[in-house]
């Protein structure tokens, strides 16, 4: 019967156990997942809107099935799916992670869900085919080693790097595998965590929702790549580039030059989508939840075109979550991806695990408030590693009995265009002298739907400011976050900001990503740095008195500490620099991971009267970001033709949570 609360299809009661000293019965497993996946049909729930945390939290309540609170849990986001590490003060704010992998605050969402139904036991995993030293840094990079250390979780690699493999309960040790010498797989192995999780646990895939320029989509099929160990050498976790070994001939032929042989790739791709169907048989998640916000078109690495909407797709059969998934990238039944993929509607992957289960993708159901985006054909954005690129506002539809195969040769190429970096805008107004009345409040019209941040209360917990915020009161405040600019479009460049409150401070968290640390360090941090906002710099636009929505204080803090705060009348046309915040404030710097951390307290008697439970205060947040390019970010976006932060119409607003009881 269906999970009454997620209307999602549950699991069989637990048989006998699939592990027996360091041996997996893989026979086992393929029976259980392939009878379920045959015959779970359930919804797949398509939500739009809201942060990357709020879709995590949402997708989970929605979709995951409710199990016994003692049921230890394995997150398996996709955190190896990126381009490569780069300089962003080098790439205009591209640090070549950002934007290809799941975001760190939709998987916190989904910890928080989890927690709310009583899970203690919570590991996050992938696997990378990594150094470990290399699994470090991209962590603390990627914002998954603050995160899972804020939210008191395991992070661990699935890999046989000396260090998983070996030590504690050794969750990468890689386990033999009984009963699959018949599969395209049979020397595959399982990491000793997910065997664990697929005997008596709860195993949920948090894949990136994206285009890829191999396997067309990278969502739940896709994502176990990250499981796949194979004793064909040594280390097992350095031998998933076999899944695909066949690419290997297309490659050479492409670098020598010798003309294109487009079935020899199909070819590959094809046999590439069997094992990845035979992974799936094996080990098959219970759920999947796709982050998509925003989802990602092109061509997963280089090129990325994000979505409009931001949304979160997710279901307990893989295969209809990757059937949706596909639809909402533009990529289900397309005309010109048949033509180059040599009668290959959608991903090869999606067509052989509908095979291989016998399940009709003709119309499957969705539900959720997203639901509606389906009703149109949507844009479709895709770069292939062959020699082609799809570009199309609005895909044409097809029949759903796919017409016989046609050569690429009928179809002409279109042509491939990377996202441009956006050009650098003006200089933003300056804090002094005031801007025009007209400047200042009526251009840039506030848009719907303003964003809200909640303060936690403080309570009996306490902080020490080191700029590290690794205190457990963090833990409970809510996440804001953004990588918008003034415009409203997003730039991959994020910005969270957490709240707590007290009766004599006000308490705020800046974690920056992406930072090139563009700060004069030969300025002193202990006196007011004039024009702090041509350097690198976080703002805070408070309004005490929301009847008053014109009179708001501003407080500019800099990566290194450096400060400039004063008090301003809109109507007045006083921007007063010799007002003071009361400002306490630590920061820490992380240049290779390019993260700081800016960890304050506002103490000027004009916040706190302010600071009373269930109070609204309208609030801008903002973030100045690098030399040339030159960022302007923006939390709730003014939206005018030139950065200016000074329109209160445009400010979201900062909730005061009152004590839980």
């Amino acid at each position: 019967m269906p999970d009454a609360i997620t209307h999602a299809s549950t699991s069989p009661e637990p048989g006998p156990s699939i592990l027996a000293e360091a041996r997996v019965d893989g026979a086992a497993l393929r029976t259980r997942h392939v009878d379920r996946l045959k015959h779970d049909v359930s919804a797949v729930t398509l939500l739009q809107g809201g942060s990357p945390h709020d879709l995590g939290k949402r997708i989970c309540e929605a979709a995951v099935p409710r199990r016994s609170p003692s049921t230890p849990v394995l997150l398996k986001p996709n955190l190896c799916g990126f381009d490569s590490i780069k300089d962003p003060r080098k790439t205009g704010g591209d640090d070549g992670v950002r934007g290809r992998t799941t975001d760190p605050e939709f998987t916190r969402g989904v910890i928080h869900c989890l927690k709310e139904r009583g899970h203690q036991t919570i590991t996050v995993a992938e696997g990378c085919g990594h150094s470990h030293k290399h699994w470090l840094e991209l962590m603390d990079l990627n914002g998954y080693a603050a995160m899972t250390r804020a939210e008191g979780v395991r992070l661990v690699a699935m890999d046989d790097d000396g260090v998983f493999d070996t030590q504690g309960d050794r969750p990468g040790q890689p386990l033999a595998i009984t009963g699959i010498a018949g599969t395209r797989v049979p020397t595959l192995l399982l990491p000793r965590i997910l065997a664990e999780h697929l005997d008596r646990g709860l195993f949920i895939s948090l894949p990136k929702l994206k285009t890829h320029r191999y396997s067309v989509i990278s969502v739940g099929i896709k994502n176990m790549q990250g499981t796949v160990m194979l004793s064909d050498g040594s280390p097992a976790y350095k031998q998933k580039w076999r899944m695909h070994r066949e690419l290997n001939a297309y490659i050479k032929q492409r670098k020598a030059k010798e003309p294109e042989d487009r079935k020899l790739y199909v070819d590959s791709l094809r046999v590439f989508a069997e094992r990845m169907v035979d992974v799936l048989e094996i080990s098959a998640p219970d759920v999947v939840l796709a982050e998509g916000a925003p989802a990602m078109g092109g061509d997963g690495f280089q090129v990325l075109q994000p979505s409009a909407e931001h949304v979160a797709i997710g279901g307990t059969n893989p295969v209809l979550v990757d059937r949706i998934a596909a639809e909402f990238l533009g990529l289900w039944n397309h005309p010109r991806l048949a033509a180059e993929l040599l009668g290959h509607r959608t991903s090869p992957l999606i067509e052989s695990a509908a095979r291989r289960f016998q399940l009709d993708l003709r119309a499957p159901a969705v539900t959720g408030d997203g639901a509606d985006l389906l009703k149109q054909p949507r844009p479709a954005h895709f770069k292939a590693m062959a020699p082609f690129a799809i570009h199309q506002a609005a895909p044409a539809t097809a029949p759903a009995t796919a017409p016989a195969p046609v050569t690429s040769a009928s179809v002409p190429e279109l042509p491939s265009t990377p996202l441009p970096a956006p050009a650098p805008p003006a200089p933003p107004a300056p804090a002094s002298p005031a801007p025009s009345s007209t400047a200042a409040g009526a251009t840039g019209a506030a848009p719907p739907g303003k964003p809200t941040a909640h303060a936690a209360p403080l309570g009996s917990d306490t902080l020490t400011l080191d700029g590290r915020g690794d205190e457990p009161a963090w833990a409970r405040a809510a996440v804001a976050a953004w990588d918008t600019d003034f415009t409203g479009s997003a730039t991959g460049i994020r910005t969270t900001a957490r709240f707590l409150w007290s009766p004599d401070a006000l308490h705020v968290l800046f974690e920056l990503s992406r930072s090139g640390l563009f700060t004069d360090r030969a300025q002193p941090v202990d006196a007011e740095r004039q024009k702090l906002y041509t350097e690198d710099c976080v703002e805070i636009f408070l309004t005490p008195d929301p009847a008053s929505p014109r009179r708001y204080v501003e407080v500019e803090i800099g990566p290194f500490g450096h400060f400039l705060d004063l008090s301003v009348d809109l109507d007045a046309r006083k921007y007063v620099t010799t007002w003071s915040s009361g400002l306490r404030r630590a920061t820490t710097q992380r240049p290779a991971a390019h993260q700081a951390t800016i960890e304050a307290s506002l103490t000027a008697p004009e916040i706190t009267r302010a600071l009373r439970a269930g109070a609204r205060l309208p609030m801008g947040l903002f973030r100045m970001e690098g030399r040339s390019p030159r960022h302007y970010l923006a939390w709730s976006p003014p939206r005018g033709s030139k950065p200016n932060f000074h329109v209160p119409a445009a400010f979201g607003a900062l909730v005061l949570d009152p004590p839980v009881p």
